[in-house]
């Protein structure tokens, strides 16, 4: 490993966010293998500052890195980056979640700024191996919250606002108020990917015995007894558009059942939702919005950081599968290099219309 690799770990601008991409363990493990880290302080970071410290990583001032950080480093992240008339362009390399390659709003100007600056975006969405799989994901712990806030929800038991915990609170919760013969239908789509394996561990911790759809079952949809169901938890991700899985007119369907919707996926401003029924998130704050009041009524819960709720659980797991690849970011892999090409091909796509 070379000592010139530099891992700059900023802090995360929305109040939310708890997690960490990197956490003290597995920061420990870099600096012993010669790379350079440095954390910015960070109030609400689930991890003490004073742990990566000690980790043998250097520390920094809150939102310090565009001023501060080296040229060459890679400045860490997970969530978006602060935005605004005044965002400036960004000259260094990017690592995190940015959702910017699905026409998602706010993505032109985003890829503008980092070809403005010269510096380059490494999607953590992006970064797979060989055969397209992901590396490194929070989407168990995004299927498993997802689908609890549900069953909480249906049970009338959640409460606002919401507050990140632990696993061993929030199954007590859940075991809580499960019953002997619930009669609760619950439906998990995309059940065979990491966040549908989550929710369903979520809907059995909760007493409930889910139907697990995927590909086989979404090719030729029953939306009749897709709308059959109490609960529905949908956990696809598709980067191509497919045809929605529920549109506007099915809640107006008299045979509805359907009252509780969990979108862990949150593609709403993209071409490639498959539930195009809502156009905002919900938030902590307000994490359920009404989609059809008239009987029965259709909640919806489609919060995009979901996994910050178990923020130490998912960051460990996730701080896990990115560290290897981390390690190896000076040899410039293939998973880096595939995801340096996605970029490049996203930004070739922006700027073709202005050629003429």
């Amino acid at each position: 490993m070379s000592d010139s690799t530099h891992l700059w770990m900023r802090h995360e601008a929305r109040p939310t966010e708890r997690r960490a991409p990197l956490t003290p363990h597995d920061a420990d493990r870099l600096v012993e293998a010669g790379v350079r880290i440095t954390v910015e302080e960070s109030d609400q970071r689930a991890f003490p500052l004073a742990d990566y410290a000690a980790a043998g990583c250097a520390t920094a001032p809150t939102a310090s890195w565009h001023a501060e950080a080296p040229a060459d480093a890679y400045v860490l992240g997970l969530k978006e980056l602060p935005a605004g008339p005044a965002a400036p362009a960004l000259r260094h390399r990017h690592i995190y979640f940015a959702h910017a390659y699905k026409g998602q709003s706010g993505a032109a100007e985003l890829l503008s700024r980092f070809t403005a600056g010269g510096g380059a975006l490494l999607d953590l969405e992006y970064l797979t191996d060989e055969a397209g799989r992901r590396v490194a994901a929070f989407g168990y712990w995004a299927g498993y919250i997802g689908a609890a806030l549900a069953v909480l929800h249906h049970r009338g038991t959640l409460t606002t606002p919401l507050r990140p915990t632990d696993r061993p609170a929030l199954d007590a919760l859940l075991a809580s108020g499960a019953t002997a013969g619930d009669p609760t239908a619950a439906l998990v789509v995309g059940s065979l990917g990491r966040s549908g394996r989550g929710a369903c561990d979520a809907l059995v911790r909760a007493g409930l015995e889910p139907t697990r759809w995927d590909l086989a079952e979404t090719r030729s949809l029953d939306r009749a007894a897709l709308l059959g169901h109490d609960l529905m938890v949908n956990t696809v991700l598709t980067t191509t558009p497919v045809p929605p899985f529920l549109t506007k007119s099915d809640l107006d369907d008299p045979a509805r059942r359907l009252s509780v919707l969990s979108d862990v996926t949150c593609d709403v401003t993209s071409d490639c939702n498959v539930l195009p029924v809502y156009d905002e998130t919900t938030t902590w704050t307000e994490p359920v919005r009404t989609l059809r009041a008239e009987a029965p009524r259709l909640d919806l819960i489609a919060i995009d950081n979901l996994p910050s709720l178990l923020p130490v659980e998912a960051s460990t797991a996730f701080s896990a599968e990115l560290a290897p690849h981390l390690m190896r970011l000076a040899e410039w892999d293939g998973v880096w290099a595939r995801a340096l090409h996605t970029y490049r091909t996203a930004v070739e796509a922006q700027e073709a219309p202005l050629v003429r």
